[in-house]
């Protein structure tokens, strides 16, 4: 298997990973004072609800402090993470994803399909952590022994978080508190973890670790690491994202959008690269069951304000986005 890992000790940089002069960083992004990115005390009552709901219309990206989640919980997950990919190479191929499969589950370096042979400058490892029924450990790294423990105390300590991003967006959209988390999945919504492993890249200035996107999922809770590296886009600009130690970095997705009928927005994000420094990620994406039907939320629409978006399984929504078809 070709990785990432394995072309960044080349000596040099193939060209397959410079993206258009539109997509480099080096030209595109943002280099005055940014913006104030939404930070969102999630331990406060008061003004919660509107909080979320402001920065998900308004940014589609939030972060939030003081969540709930011991910060030894977030350590280890980032260990076993970091271990795993520090493994000699064959015993990471054990969990190659399939190239012939559907799931996405396993390690490898390619998703989506390459546009213009262009690569992103990443490997990764996917694993489904929720609900148990979704979960295959075979994919599930042995090594780090612990990968399993620290894996699922943090899907546990997740569930909380999620429950209440979901309710205060319902009730900031004026449904009852449930009915935004029924109408992407209730207590099937699944969670995918991705660990992201973007090395030492020569060229910063002109690759990219994942070209801008938005997420497939409803929601994404995304835990970096130190090394800056995540862009979100907004106004016309890239604008870097500061790191926060122990926050959690919130992302709307394209589900929680179709189902607001607009109202909050799916944020248009991407990934920068380091010169010196291993980026790694762990964003979990929360996505509806596959043959779950997602559409504009009844009680959002109106004569006035018509649906804007077509309701439709999330495995058809997954095949035309990989697929660049249009929705």
């Amino acid at each position: 298997m070709e990785t990432v890992q394995a072309v960044a000790s080349n000596q040099e940089f193939p060209s397959e990973f410079i993206r258009p002069e539109d997509e480099q960083p080096g030209l595109t992004t943002f280099k005055g004072q940014p913006p104030q990115i939404p930070v969102i005390d999630f331990g406060l009552s008061e003004n919660l609800v509107q909080s979320v709901f402001d920065a998900s219309c308004e940014w589609g990206f939030f972060q939030i402090v003081n969540h709930g989640i011991p910060s030894e919980v977030l350590g280890n997950l980032q260990r076993v993470g970091k271990q795993f990919f520090e493994l000699p190479q064959e015993e990471k191929e054990v969990y190659a994803k399939d190239p012939k499969g559907k799931s996405v589950e396993g390690y490898g370096t390619k998703l989506q399909k390459e546009v213009e042979g262009k690569k992103g400058w990443v490997d990764h490892l996917f694993n489904k952590i929720w609900p148990p029924s979704a979960i295959d450990y075979k994919f599930w790294p042995k090594n780090p022994p612990d990968y399993r423990e620290a894996t699922e105390e943090y899907a546990k300590h997740l569930h909380e978080v999620v429950n209440k991003l979901l309710r205060s967006l319902s009730l900031g959209l004026g449904l009852e508190a449930e009915e935004l988390k029924k109408g992407v999945g209730g207590e099937e919504l699944v969670y995918n973890l991705k660990i992201n492993f973007y090395p030492p890249c020569p060229r910063p200035d002109l690759a990219l670790g994942v070209p801008a996107h938005s997420d497939m999922s409803a929601l994404t809770i995304l835990v970096p690491n130190e090394v800056q590296g995540l862009q979100v886009f907004q106004h016309g600009n890239w604008y870097d994202v500061s790191y926060i130690p122990n926050a959690l970095v919130i992302h709307i997705g394209d589900q929680i959008e179709i189902l607001s009928n607009g109202k909050c927005k799916s944020v248009v994000h991407r990934t920068t690269v380091n010169k010196e420094k291993t980026r790694m990620s762990w964003p979990v994406f929360m996505e509806p069951p596959p043959h779950f039907e997602v559409g504009p939320h009844f009680k959002l629409v109106s004569d006035e304000n018509p649906p804007k978006f077509e309701t439709k399984k999330f495995s058809d929504f997954v095949y035309c986005k990989l697929n660049k078809i249009p929705q």
